[in-house]
């Protein structure tokens, strides 16, 4: 992954403030301490491969998958161009103008240029995220949207496109599975690109995102499948419930019998929600657990905790912990109690 010449975009400036592009160093140390996967193709200051001439106006496409809690955040930027962001799997915490809410699965977020936004609260949630930046000309909110020269929709459909995205409030829309499968396409398409190898498929598939981002537009009313959403919801709950009972010997049938869904779909929503396995997550909660009790109970012994916790055994606890953290638990709380 490589990040070259910093090209510099003239900033913005808002009520007395400055407001550079965005470079994602947050998001690019998290990388390097290998917190999260991440992969993007990118031009000027944005992180990722080089993108070349034939996708000039495309700014930055990539995304990140976070499987495990993270301790950073991007914090209130704007970009030049508009961005379009898509939440696969997880939650994810974001912010634009005076809006803020917590996105969960197949939620694309639209921020025009120089629009206030940001990622976490302060960190980033669980989940695999996705962006794709398109560079309109903007240097100044006022100034026409100006589309690169491929993308190929007609006269008629851009020109609704644009004044529906400069017009319209609403920047939070329920995406469908079209736009979910796209999404999957373009995630392909960046781990698979070599030196531009793939920028024929890359303005195929950015066309292709743009009419189905129309047709939600258009749409007052997306029709969601009932039957999953309320077996959605019981997993949910299931799993906000869980941090009072991480200490119970949860295997996947018993936690998917007390969600009241069945194993198969009790596995879907959870990896929907929580960007995790049942079992995975649950080892996270018990590691925060773990944490807090080392905090805030120094006494107690590494076997009394592990326990509390719900771990079979002091060595699993210890295992789990030090390859999480990066440290044994009782390193974990000699550093804390010298800090």
């Amino acid at each position: 992954m490589e990040v070259l010449e910093h090209f510099k975009i003239e900033p913005y400036k808002a009520d007395g403030i400055v407001y550079h592009v965005d470079t994602c160093l947050p998001l690019i140390d998290a990388f390097d301490r290998k917190k999260l996967k991440f992969k993007a193709l990118a031009r000027h200051s944005y992180p990722g491969d080089r993108l070349d001439d034939n996708t000039l106006g495309l700014n930055s496409m990539g995304y990140w998958d976070a499987n495990e809690p993270q301790d950073w955040g991007l914090d209130w930027h704007r970009n030049e161009g508009i961005e379009f962001h898509f939440l696969e799997s997880g939650s994810m915490p974001y912010s634009q103008e005076g809006k803020e809410v917590l996105l969960t699965p197949n939620y694309l977020t639209i921020t025009r240029p120089w629009e206030a936004h940001k990622v976490g609260n302060p960190n980033i949630g669980m989940g695999k995220f996705y962006w794709v930046i398109l560079d309109l000309g903007v240097r100044r909110p006022h100034q026409d949207w100006v589309w690169p020269d491929w993308i190929t929709l007609t006269d008629t459909d851009l020109a609704e496109l644009t004044m529906i995205l400069r017009h319209n409030e609403k920047s939070i829309l329920k995406a469908d599975q079209r736009v979910r499968a796209c999404f999957k396409r373009i995630n392909t398409a960046i781990n698979t690109d070599d030196n531009g190898s793939n920028a024929s498929r890359i303005r195929l598939l950015i066309n292709y995102l743009l009419i189905l981002i129309l047709d939600l537009l258009k749409t007052e009313d997306i029709v969601l499948n009932e039957a999953l959403t309320d077996s959605s919801r019981s997993v949910e709950f299931f799993l906000k419930e869980l941090d009072k009972n991480v200490s119970e010997n949860w295997t996947i049938e018993k936690m998917a019998q007390s969600a009241g869904v069945g194993l198969t779909r009790f596995t879907h929503h959870c990896k929907q929600l929580t960007n995790l396995t049942p079992m995975r997550y649950l080892s996270i909660k018990r590691l925060e657990m773990a944490k807090k009790i080392l905090e805030k109970q120094p006494e107690l012994t590494v076997t009394e905790i592990a326990y509390m916790c719900g771990f079979a055994t002091s060595q699993y606890f210890s295992t789990v912990f030090k390859k999480h953290e990066k440290c044994s638990p009782n390193q974990y709380k000699t550093r804390f109690l010298k800090s």
